[in-house]
C-alpha cells in the first residue's frame, strides 16, 4: 500500500444516497404530472370559450343575412359558403362540478323570442370547470346579448 492508501476505499454511491435522488425524482416528477393536468383542464375550459364565441358568430352572421336566427345548428354548416365547416363540440373528460349531459353544447332556438321585443332569440348552454377569463364556473348560457 502506497500513501496511505487503504485497500477498501472505494468509489460510488451508498444505498442510501441513490434511494435519497429516487425519491427526489419521484416527488418532481409528481408534482409535474399534477400541474400538467391543471393546464390539460384549463385549455379544456379555454376551447370551450372559444368554441362558443365562434359559434355565437357564425349565429349573428347567419342573422344578419336571414334576419332569424337558425332553428338547428347544423344550418350553420349548409350555407353557401358555410358559417361553420364543422361544428365544435365540448372537450373531454369533464371538469370541475359540471356532469357529463352539461359537457355538451346546447342550442335552442326561441322562434317567438324571450327578450322585450319579441323577436327570435337563442340559447347556447355550456358547462367550465374552473373560472376563465371574466366569466365564472359552472353551467353557462351564451345568448344575442352575451355570455351570462
Amino acid at each position: 500500500m502506497e500513501g496511505g492508501e487503504s485497500m477498501n476505499n472505494k468509489k460510488g454511491f451508498t444505498l442510501i444516497e441513490l434511494l435519497v435522488v429516487i425519491a427526489i425524482i419521484g416527488l418532481l416528477s409528481t408534482l409535474s404530472v399534477l400541474a400538467l393536468n391543471g393546464a390539460r383542464a384549463r385549455a379544456r375550459d379555454a376551447k370551450r370559450i372559444a368554441d362558443i364565441k365562434q359559434i355565437q358568430t357564425a349565429l349573428e352572421m347567419y342573422y344578419n343575412d336571414n334576419n332569424v336566427y337558425p332553428s338547428l345548428l347544423s344550418q350553420l354548416t349548409t350555407t353557401t359558403p358555410p358559417l361553420i365547416k364543422v361544428l365544435p363540440t365540448a372537450p373531454t373528460p369533464t371538469d370541475g362540478n359540471c356532469t357529463g349531459a352539461q359537457n355538451t353544447y346546447t342550442y335552442t332556438f326561441y322562434a317567438g323570442g324571450t327578450n322585450d321585443t319579441g323577436s327570435a332569440t337563442y340559447a347556447l348552454t355550456y358547462c367550465l370547470g374552473s373560472a376563465t377569463g371574466n366569466v365564472a364556473s359552472g353551467p353557462k348560457t351564451a345568448s344575442p346579448s352575451g355570455i351570462q
